[in-house]
């Protein structure tokens, strides 16, 4: 049944009760509630009585209760894909900033280099501050993807992140594997035992190195995602924006939605923003931690 024929029936039964409320001892309806005749002898009646309204108002309650938690699962769904579709569109200017540098990934730089030099795949760092970088669109335009990109601010971003730094919205909300492009000064800082992805073609298992993924906006800084494999903790944070999980892409193109399992104190998904998470916290139990680090790099052969 329709809103409009639910208001209709409700309406009905309310006339019904207010009709036998108010008839005399003979059937016939009072007339403080009539209108007099208009033309063509038809008596005009008032088009809504107290009990009507009541009856429409409640029946718009219920209706609310019943609509506005479906509307809220249909908005965090949509975010969901659009963050998918951001991530989709960061892959191909990646992949396409390789096709035209000789196979080369994009530049993957740490903080310092990155307000040093500009020359990463999103030239900012970012932080709760008014840090002019927060909201500086042409550093994510002119960046090294940004071409590629269609120097789409958009695509920087995940809609369902509404973290607000002191001078407004973030412009990014995503991070790239460490272990993929060239990290300039910090390489080996981190984790000389494994391999860094320096071109498309080292990357041997494509389907299984991922790439960008939602950063939890605590840690999210620099452009790269950093964990040091093997110490089974989390100096970057993954987010957990789309219901307790996070998007990812990988370096074969496709994307996926992958949801924590890890809660409580040390888990994985963290509602905690503007410095709430600080970095390099134990991962116990190390099942999310452990699931990341077999999908950025593997051991040196």
């Amino acid at each position: 049944m329709s809103f409009s024929e639910i208001s209709i029936c409700a309406i009905v039964a309310s006339r019904h009760t207010a009709l036998s409320a108010k008839t005399g001892p003979h059937g016939i309806f009072r007339q403080a509630l009539s209108l007099p005749r208009g033309p063509g002898g038809l008596r005009q009646t008032l088009a809504f009585t107290l009990i009507e309204l009541l009856v429409v108002i409640a029946v718009l309650g219920i209706l609310a209760a019943i609509l506005l938690p479906a509307l809220s699962r249909a908005k965090a769904k949509a975010n969901g894909i659009t963050c998918l579709n951001h991530t989709r569109q960061l892959t191909l200017a990646w992949r396409l900033y390789a096709d035209a540098n000789e196979d080369r990934c994009v530049n993957n730089h740490g903080a310092d280099q990155t307000r040093k030099e500009r020359n990463t795949w999103a030239n900012q760092n970012l932080s709760w501050g008014a840090d002019p970088d927060n909201t500086n669109a042409v550093l994510l335009t002119q960046a090294l993807l940004g071409e590629y990109a269609g120097k789409s601010v958009k695509a920087f971003k995940c809609p369902a992140d509404r973290a607000l730094a002191d001078n407004g919205p973030r412009l990014r909300s995503y991070s790239l594997n460490l272990m993929v492009g060239d990290p300039g000064a910090l390489l080996d800082e981190f984790n000389r035992d494994f391999r860094q992805f320096f071109k498309t073609a080292d990357i041997r298992n494509p389907a299984s190195t991922f790439l960008f993924l939602d950063e939890h906006p605590d840690t999210l800084n620099d452009g790269f995602f950093m964990l040091r494999l093997g110490r089974y903790e989390w100096a970057n944070l993954p987010a957990s924006f789309h219901n307790g999980g996070a998007n990812f892409s990988f370096a074969d193109g496709h994307t996926e939605l992958h949801r924590w399992s890890v809660t409580g104190p040390n888990g994985t998904v963290r509602p905690g923003v503007r410095g709430a998470v600080a970095g390099d916290f134990p991962a116990e139990p190390r099942t999310d931690y452990l699931w990341v680090m077999e999908r950025m790099s593997e051991l040196k052969r």
